[in-house]
């Protein structure tokens, strides 16, 4: 592996980071809140952990101490993971609980490095039609995500590993931003 390279792609992917999109997320997940909405994130594997963290950052704090914020990462019950899965499908872990706590106030946030990702696609296109904002959380192409969502964000490469690491730095970019606003 050239390490040198690998390190100047992650900088390059980081650097094409539309700022504009990211001012607007964080105001549509503060718009969401202020509706008395929530933030519902998900995804799978790699994508489940930034989900997980996506949420501990606004439930806690990220740079300052604030009132916490209603999010929830439908990849922490593991009960409701294995009963849905065993009882349904794999397919059905997100959706069924994007049917019963999604609202039409609530911002609801998909990750999946392809955009392929059956489940995630099924959970986003059920809070579609509840009324809830949808974002895909994406790499370079954006797969089926494109054209499901209202918004994709999109990480400017095509490594996974790079992608998942610029989903983060664009998770914290959004939590300092709605921290601004608490």
């Amino acid at each position: 592996m050239d390490l040198e390279a690998y390190k100047q792609e992650g900088i390059t992917a980081r650097k094409n980071i539309d700022d504009n999109q990211i001012r607007r997320i964080a105001d549509g997940i503060v718009n969401s809140f202020n509706r008395n909405g929530k933030l519902i994130v998900f995804g799978n594997g790699g994508s489940a952990a930034d989900s997980q963290h996506f949420v501990a950052e606004l439930t806690g704090h990220f740079t300052k101490e604030r009132k916490p914020l209603p999010a929830l990462a439908l990849t922490t019950n593991t009960s409701a993971l294995t009963a849905i899965g065993n009882d349904y499908s794999y397919r059905e872990i997100f959706s069924r609980q994007v049917r019963a706590l999604c609202n039409s106030n609530d911002y609801v946030v998909g990750i999946s490095t392809s955009g392929n990702s059956e489940n995630v696609i099924l959970a986003l296109e059920d809070a579609n039609k509840i009324g809830a904002y949808t974002l895909g959380f994406t790499g370079k192409t954006g797969g089926k995500l494109n054209g499901i969502c209202r918004e994709v964000f999109h990480a400017d490469t095509d490594t996974t590993s790079v992608i998942q690491e610029v989903h983060i730095t664009a998770i914290h970019m959004i939590c300092a931003l709605i921290d601004e606003k608490y």
